[in-house]
């Protein structure tokens, strides 16, 4: 669904079945990268059904490896 209403969105967000072990968000139909998460007031969550979001969860993590293994560190 390229531009779903409102309701839709709620639905999406409020089916259980869109959301694996109740963390991580999954649904193919939603083609939004970053939708909120479960309690709303948290922020946003990734779609991991998302091609982007995969990507974007990866370059976060490399992100953080790289500057962990690149920073010196404190003696």
């Amino acid at each position: 669904m390229e531009n779903p209403d409102q309701e839709t969105l709620e639905r999406w967000h409020k089916d259980p079945n869109n959301w694996k072990w109740g963390l991580f968000y999954y649904n193919p139909d939603d083609k939004r990268i970053f939708p909120p998460k479960r309690a709303a007031w948290m922020g946003f969550t990734l779609n991991f059904s998302n091609r982007k979001s995969v990507l974007v969860f990866l370059m976060i993590l490399a992100l953080i490896v790289g500057l962990l293994y690149f920073l010196p560190a404190h003696k």
